[in-house]
């Protein structure tokens, strides 16, 4: 996600880790299940080289207020920094940057109809594709939830 980020002022304040309990500056703001890149994606693994993809805490924090997504369509090939769609609030529209290069296996179509759930649950209810992994190695490449936290100043 491009994100044009002033470090010296913060922004305000199928499930996959606990859900609603991200606060600034709190831990589970950044689960240690994900592995986050640094245009402010997430994904987390799941079984047979899958993953699932989102945006983080900081990203719908920033946005704020998230009316529309447009997210890459089922089939498609999503690749690692490159974008695969965008993410539209009220004050701007960004690119959603993918973490990892893979095929889209599903995309979260709740998103469509409901895309406050990026705010009010972006690692859980509001994940927004699962892909089937092309490239492992990838995934070394992305920083821990402790880098992540770093890397935005927190």
């Amino acid at each position: 996600m491009l994100l044009e980020i002033n470090h010296a002022d913060p922004p305000n304040p199928k499930n996959t880790v606990k859900t609603n309990q991200y606060y600034r500056g709190n831990d589970m703001s950044y689960p240690n299940e994900c592995h986050y890149h640094k245009e402010h994606t997430w994904l987390i693994l799941q079984p047979n080289d899958e993953a699932l993809i989102g945006i983080t805490f900081f990203a719908q924090d920033t946005l704020g207020d998230i009316v529309e997504l447009g997210g890459p369509p089922k089939g498609s090939m999503v690749s690692c920094g490159v974008s695969c769609g965008t993410v539209e609030s009220r004050k701007t529209v960004s690119d959603l940057i993918s973490p990892a290069t893979g095929v889209v296996l599903e995309v979260n179509e709740n998103l469509r109809s409901e895309p406050f759930m990026l705010n009010d649950d972006p690692y859980g209810k509001g994940w927004i594709v699962r892909i089937k992994l092309s490239n492992l190695g990838e995934i070394e490449m992305l920083m821990s939830a402790e880098e992540y936290r770093k890397n935005i100043g927190e």
